[in-house]
This record gives C-alpha cells, sequence and structure tokens, in this order.
C-alpha cells in the first residue's frame, strides 16, 4: 500500500503524519485527502475547513471498499483477530463492547456520509463525477442488499449485503436508520441535479429507493411508527418510536412519502399526544420546552442534531408551537452549563470543554448526558451544536484541537470521546457520530444541506402534513 507523506505550505506550524491511503476504489488519484496534525494561528473560518474535511476522510478514505458505504466505526476488528475480541469482549459484563465485525457498516452513518460527499463536492475537496461514481457504488450495492418492505436494517455486511443482527429479535428492518439513509440520498439526488448519464442514473436509483420504502407497513395497523420488523420475528420487538428526540426525522420522512405515507394520527399517537416529552421547566435559566418530564436537562445531545442535519430547525413550528431552533439552542445552553457546574467534579470540564452525548466511553457504548455522566467528552456534542451555539461551539472545537492535540486530533477527526478525569482518549471514530460534524458546521456556515432538503416538494408536504410551519417553506 503506497504511504502518503503529507506536505503542507501553509505559514504555521504543522504536525505532519505519514498515513496509509485506504483500501476503497478512490484512495489514491487527484480526489484523494490528505490529512493534517494541528495547526496553529488558524482563523475561525480555516479551522471549520480543516476540522470539516478531515472529519470527512472517515467518509471517504475510511468507506467499506466493497460497498463504499460507511463502517460503523474505524476500529472495526481485523478478521484473525474477530473471534478472540469477541471472547475478550463477552468476557465482560458490559454488552455494548460486543462488535459487529470487520465488515460491520452503519446504514444511519451511511446517510450521514453521503450529505457530507455533497458538502465535500461543494467545497471543491473532491471531484464532482468521483463523488457521484462513490454515490452509485452505494446504490447499487444497497439495491441488491436486505430490505424488508423497503427498510433496512441498522448494520449491513459490506461484502454480502446480508443484515447484521442487532440481537434475537432486531434481525430485521429498523425504520430510524432507513430514515437517515434516505434523507442523505434525497439531498444527493436534489444536488446532483445534471442530466449527465451518471447524475440521471443515480436519481433514478434514488427514486426507487425512495418510492418502495414502506413506512406505513411500521405503523402495524397502530397509529404510531414501530422501530423493528423482522422476517423471522415480525413486530416482537414491540419497540414504537416516539417521535420527539432523534426520532422527529423519521416521522417526517415517513409523512413525506409518495406512495407509503403515515397518516397524522400516527404522529399525533406519540408523544405529541401526551405529556410525556413536553417539559417547560428552567434550567440554568435557559426554558426547555421539550424532554422527557421524568429526567431533567433534556438529555443527550445528538436529540438536537440527528435530524436537523436536514431539517432547518430555524423558524420551524409543530401544531402544539415548539420552536424547534429554541429547543436546540437552550438544550445545548443546559448541557453545556452543567458541563460548567460540573457537580461529579470530573477533571476538564469547563466553559471550553464540554459535550454530553452518546458514544464511546471507558465503559463501552454510552448515551452520556447531565442524567448519566461518566466524566466523558464526545467532541462531536459541542462541534455539532454549532448552528445553535456558534461562539461557544467554536471554543470548545479550538480547545480540542489547539490544546488537546494528537492526543484526540487523529487522521479521521477528533476521536469519538475522551475523558480527563480517567486519562482515556477513544481509539475510534464512529460514523454517527463524524457526520453530524461535517454537516452541521456547514450548516452554521452556509445552511447548504437546510437549503437542499427542505427545498424538497416531498419534504414540505410531509411536514405540512403533520402540521409543521416554517419560513423557508412553499407559500410561508
Amino acid at each position: 500500500m503506497k504511504q502518503l507523506l503529507v506536505m503542507l505550505t501553509m505559514c504555521c506550524s504543522v504536525q505532519l503524519w505519514a498515513q496509509p491511503l485506504g483500501k476503497g476504489r478512490y484512495g489514491d488519484g487527484p480526489d484523494s485527502i490528505a490529512p493534517v496534525g494541528v495547526l496553529k494561528g488558524l482563523s475561525d473560518e480555516q479551522l471549520m475547513e480543516v476540522v470539516q474535511k478531515q472529519t470527512f476522510r472517515f467518509f471517504w478514505h475510511g468507506a467499506h471498499p466493497n460497498s463504499g458505504m460507511a463502517l460503523e466505526r474505524s476500529d472495526t476488528v481485523l478478521a484473525e483477530h474477530y473471534w478472540d475480541y469477541i471472547n475478550e469482549a463477552w468476557d465482560e459484563p458490559n454488552f455494548s463492547k460486543r462488535p459487529f465485525g470487520p465488515d460491520a457498516c452503519a446504514v444511519g452513518g451511511t446517510g450521514f456520509g453521503i450529505m457530507s460527499t455533497v458538502i465535500a463536492v461543494e467545497r471543491g475537496w473532491i471531484g464532482r463525477d468521483t463523488a457521484v461514481r462513490r454515490l452509485m457504488q452505494i446504490a447499487d450495492f444497497l439495491m441488491n442488499a436486505d430490505c424488508f418492505h423497503g427498510i433496512y436494517p441498522h448494520f449491513m455486511d459490506g461484502r454480502t449485503g446480508k443484515a447484521i443482527a442487532f440481537d434475537r429479535l432486531d434481525d430485521g428492518a429498523d425504520i430510524v436508520e432507513t430514515s437517515y439513509l434516505i434523507m442523505g440520498f434525497l439531498v444527493a439526488r436534489e444536488y446532483f441535479n445534471r442530466d449527465t448519464p451518471r447524475e440521471v442514473y443515480l436519481r433514478k436509483r434514488i427514486n426507487t429507493m425512495w418510492n418502495v420504502a414502506n413506512w406505513n407497513w411500521h405503523t402495524n395497523g397502530q397509529p404510531k411508527l414501530y422501530w423493528h420488523w423482522s422476517p423471522n420475528n415480525g413486530f416482537d420487538m414491540n419497540f414504537p418510536v416516539w417521535g420527539y428526540n432523534e426520532c422527529l426525522i423519521t416521522y417526517i420522512m415517513a409523512a413525506s412519502s409518495k406512495w407509503h405515507a403515515i397518516s397524522k394520527d400516527a404522529y399525533n399517537g406519540t408523544w405529541v399526544g401526551s405529556q410525556g416529552f413536553a417539559n417547560g421547566r428552567e434550567y440554568y435559566g435557559y426554558k426547555l420546552p421539550l424532554g422527557n418530564y421524568d429526567k431533567d436537562k433534556g438529555g443527550p445531545l445528538f436529540f438536537e442534531q440527528y435530524t436537523f442535519q436536514g431539517i432547518d430547525p430555524r423558524g420551524l413550528k409543530d401544531s402544539l408551537g415548539n420552536d424547534y431552533f429554541l429547543q436546540g439552542k437552550n438544550h445545548t445552553l443546559i448541557n453545556r452549563a452543567y458541563c460548567i457546574e460540573n457537580p461529579k467534579k470530573y477533571k476538564g470540564y469547563s466553559d471550553v470543554c464540554w459535550g454530553l452525548t452518546a458514544g464511546d466511553s471507558y465503559k463501552g457504548y454510552v448515551a452520556h448526558s447531565p442524567e448519566n455522566d461518566k466524566g466523558v467528552i464526545q467532541p462531536t456534542a459541542a462541534i455539532s451544536s454549532m448552528p445553535y451555539t456558534p461562539k461557544e461551539s467554536m471554543a470548545a472545537m479550538r480547545y480540542f484541537y489547539e490544546q488537546l492535540g494528537d492526543k484526540v486530533w487523529k487522521p479521521y477527526g477528533f476521536v469519538d470521546g475522551f475523558s480527563l478525569h480517567h486519562n482515556w482518549y477513544a481509539k475510534a471514530h464512529l460514523a454517527i457520530d463524524q457526520g453530524p460534524i461535517v454537516v452541521m458546521i456547514e450548516n452554521h456556515r452556509s445552511g447548504l444541506i437546510w437549503k437542499l432538503f427542505m427545498n424538497i416538494p416531498d419534504i414540505q408536504n410531509g411536514l405540512k402534513r403533520l402540521g409543521f410551519s416554517s419560513p423557508v417553506m412553499a407559500g410561508k
């Protein structure tokens, strides 16, 4: 494998890596992206560019070589050591350490990577036609992969296209992960709109996936969506998708379908029709409109990030009058204020070292939040909040980059998590955490992904069907 010695001519200090290129189809040549070390003296715009571009490498150079999809994580276990790792992991009490194998691809993370690929073309990091060929590779692979009533599984083998079971019951369709995937593809369909043979072909592939996805099947005849369906177990998981949090996009996608849309009754049958997610209390002087009534301070920050990579929260309101930009901003500021207060006295927490969300921990994969604080900071939490809290997020990103440096800054961007208190630094990058960094920084910089996604007539119709209003929707 070729080795790349990074040469960067900038009037600033730079640490260089000799980094092997990925094994994917586009790991070499004019569209390869060289990793860089910690650069001193960057402006805010330069720092955002460096962080976005290097994080995008996870999806470009780190993609599965056969499918082109995003690997679940960067430290997938090599096949020859896989069973040793499984035996070691299963000896641990924390089941979340169980690996899913060297070919495990993340369906939702791939959707995030697709949006990142659009950004990479717009920013000039890679060529347009090269990007289209990568997306064609992914789309062609998915056309022959496991799919259940048009809905894909959570994890998929990037060699075979077979579903990778999450557990005994969860071995089939995952409607939430599929909503992330198709959100990404619809953004790509909107962006790659030229009448060239490849772009026409890609759009046809995307239309097929969008048209056949049977969202309504996942109501199981009830006024709500169910997260999982299995050809072996049916709806035995019995896990309703309640709507607000990371799943709001799932209801929007399901209501936006031309051929298999859910009714508004299915949406009203979830948190909208109950008080379970209404909050209205103040924390640290910030009012939180939504969040579990029995839990304080809003939960992990990915609640405000996954859906709003595509959905523009600015001025977005639902039929109950909830303001989603205010929700995202205040939830983020509450999360930051909690870290500043630092009631558990963890080393390192401060006004520039904050951000609790789901991710890797010294205890395995943990949904960190003020209610479940283990002393672990996820860089994606603060950075992906950039549209809500630009000043605070920029300060945190600069601290991670300049002060923690190569402890957390690697060839695929920031590692997934760290704990100064426990002197622990993650070794891996996760698709579902890397993607929002690229996308949400871009939404702060240019609003690109918001503009593309919110311009889609189907999405506008779905939002209206569910009772949402937004200043960027047609007729508003």
